[in-house]
């Protein structure tokens, strides 16, 4: 099993790469709202942000685990359907990692790894 990781930089995307994920086979995910560094960094007051354009928003991070690297790859080529490539300005970042032990997710089995 692999867990993924994408920070969605357009929160108004979110529902299209669940639904074509969910269609590729992932059965769930954890969302969490977000932000990063650079936008910290660039935070207004709200004394200031009386103007809509002065108004920042943030990312939406997902968090979910597949059954193998292939599935990660579609994974990813689904977001890039729908954001562009991740390489690209204001589009996220997707990483994964192997999982060497899980209990909880449904798969058919209560545990795995640990060996």
């Amino acid at each position: 099993m692999f867990m993924v990781m994408l920070v969605l930089d357009d929160p108004q995307q979110l529902d299209a790469v669940l639904e074509v994920w969910a269609e590729r086979g992932v059965t769930g995910a954890t969302i969490v709202e977000s932000t990063g560094l650079h936008r910290r960094r660039k935070h207004i007051p709200m004394r200031y942000a009386y103007a809509e354009s002065l108004v920042e928003t943030g990312n939406v991070t997902l968090f979910v685990a597949v059954q193998d690297e292939a599935m990660v790859k579609d994974c990813l080529a689904a977001v890039e359907d729908i954001v562009g490539d991740l390489s690209g300005a204001n589009t996220g970042v997707m990483m994964a990692w192997p999982i060497t032990f899980s209990k909880g997710i449904q798969s058919g089995e209560d545990e795995h790894g640990m060996d």
